[in-house]
């Protein structure tokens, strides 16, 4: 007589209709961030496949129909060398209330406060709250390489063909 234990974890599928990805563990350097006030938020993921961070207001704040404010996070952010922070929208406040983003590139070196640029792009006012999500944070990789300036490029297939070149109907 044999017995069987089941040895799946939670990570694993169970069932043979989709399986889910097994999570691993990574020895990635943290992001570091300060709180400079009480009323800052530490971002957090949607899920743990989430790109990004949510990013929190750390106070109420006003953005004003077909135009732009700052929104204070209270935080202060250390990317892990190698990268830098992007500021992205949400998209549920981009599809609901016609909120963007915009100036979103946090330099590896910069230790100040980490404000959002909100723009309205709808003819009503929108509220924020504190502890409102306004923005993710998405870490990206950096390449920053040597410039060479040369006399000539090699040619390519696109050539010189800039602004909606590529496009449908273009000519």
């Amino acid at each position: 007589m044999s017995t069987s234990t089941s040895t799946s974890t939670p990570n694993e599928s169970t069932s043979s209709t989709v399986p889910v990805p097994k999570l691993t563990s990574t020895s990635h350097p943290p992001l570091l961030i300060k709180k400079l006030s009480p009323n800052a938020t530490t971002p957090t993921r949607g899920s743990a496949f989430a790109a990004g961070y949510d990013l929190y207001a750390s106070k109420p704040a006003t953005i004003p129909a077909r135009g732009k404010a700052l929104v204070s996070t209270d935080l202060s952010i250390a990317t892990p060398e190698g990268t830098y922070g992007r500021i992205a929208p949400r998209s549920g406040l981009a599809a609901k209330h016609f909120i963007d983003t915009g100036a979103g590139v946090i330099d590896a070196d910069y230790r100040g406060e980490v404000k959002v640029l909100l723009f309205n792009h709808a003819d009503t006012d929108f509220e924020v709250n504190k502890g409102d999500r306004i923005a993710q944070l998405v870490l990206e990789r950096i390449y920053t390489p040597e410039i060479v300036e040369v006399d000539s490029l090699e040619e390519s297939v696109r050539g010189a063909g800039g602004f909606g070149s590529t496009g449908v109907g273009a000519a």
